[in-house]
Parts: structure tokens; C-alpha cells; sequence
């Protein structure tokens, strides 16, 4: 199948197509898991998530009502709804692994620099896995994701103005949570 348009896609999914479904996997599938990696901390249960999302996307994609948002934002509730549910089977946060988050790479030849970045990075992460999961989904969306605060918005169905405004309390709540766990650390 030649390229086709998010909507084209969308329109045949919703109409039967496989084909289709499968290209709109193809072009959200890294976008999703990503989203999902940086909620759950683990890869493993990123990609069996992942895999539901999707799974659950295209047993449900005759029903998809387009409201005029985004694809991905269908995608994402789906995926925040899992990772939630995630959560409450599991009763517990896990966390990032240094080595498995593959962003944090030691850059300094010395060991020194490299115990203070990571344990920097351990701080950033514990700080934002303790945000409440909406705060954690509009960092992921923005830092990771790279997307618009109208995108966010679309997503999230809030105003551009909501999510600034939430984007400003959230990295408040960042650093005053990464001050009280750098400072647990040291004591």
C-alpha cells in the first residue's frame, strides 16, 4: 500500500482494513511504548502494554468516533488507562534502572562525575514516578515527546492556556520533590 494519509488510514481501519490498522501501528507503535517505558520503568512490561494497546485499539477501531483530535490521542488514553491498571495490579511504582534507560549515558571519564550524574538522574526519576500519573503523562508528552502544549492539550482534553499553567506547577512540584530526595539521600 503507497503512502497514505493519517486519515485515509483511520477511515479504512474503521471500515475493515487490516492493511490499514497496520500502517497506523507502524507510524504510533514507538510513540506509545515510549510513553508507556517512562510510566512503568521497565521494558519488558512496556512492550506486553504496548502490545494491549494496540491490541485493544484495533478490537475497538469500528467504534473509533473521530472528534476532531488526533489519532495519538485516542492511542494515549487507551495506554494511560492500561498503565494505570498496570498500577493497581501491580500496587507498586518500579523504577528506572540506569542501565535500561538508555538516556543516560555516563559521558565523563571520571568516576567521580559520573557517581554525581547518576545519582542526579536516580533523583530526576524518583521525583517524577512520585508526580501524581497526570503530571507524569504531561512531562512525558512535553520532555519526551517533544509535542505542543495545543497537542498536550488535544491529548490530554485540556486548553493550551490548562496545560501551561499545569506544565509551571508540575516543574515546581519537580524540583521541590528532587531537593527532598536529594536531601533523604544525603542524610
Amino acid at each position: 500500500m503507497e503512502a497514505i494519509s493519517d486519515q485515509s488510514a483511520i477511515e479504512q481501519a474503521v471500515n475493515g482494513s487490516q492493511e490499514a490498522f497496520s500502517i497506523l501501528y507502524e507510524r504510533y507503535v514507538n510513540r506509545i511504548y515510549n510513553y508507556i517505558f517512562y510510566r512503568v520503568g521497565n521494558a519488558h512490561d512496556a512492550e506486553d502494554i504496548t502490545a494491549r494497546v494496540f491490541y485493544r485499539a484495533m478490537g475497538s477501531i469500528t467504534r473509533y468516533d473521530n472528534r476532531g483530535l488526533p489519532f495519538s490521542a485516542w492511542l494515549y488514553r487507551i495506554a494511560h488507562n492500561l498503565v494505570a491498571n498496570w498500577y493497581r495490579d501491580n500496587a507498586r511504582k518500579k523504577e528506572v534502572s540506569l542501565e535500561e534507560a538508555g538516556q543516560f549515558q555516563q559521558r565523563s571519564e571520571h568516576l567521580e562525575v559520573a557517581m554525581v550524574q547518576s545519582q542526579e538522574n536516580e533523583i530526576l526519576m524518583k521525583a517524577i514516578r512520585s508526580l501524581p500519573a497526570e503530571r507524569q503523562q504531561l512531562i512525558i508528552l512535553k520532555l519526551v515527546e517533544d509535542l505542543s502544549n495545543q497537542e498536550i492539550g488535544e491529548i490530554m482534553g485540556k486548553s493550551e492556556g490548562a496545560i501551561k499553567s499545569l506544565y509551571h506547577r508540575t516543574l515546581i512540584s519537580l524540583r521541590n520533590r528532587m531537593e527532598k530526595i536529594g536531601k533523604q539521600s544525603h542524610e
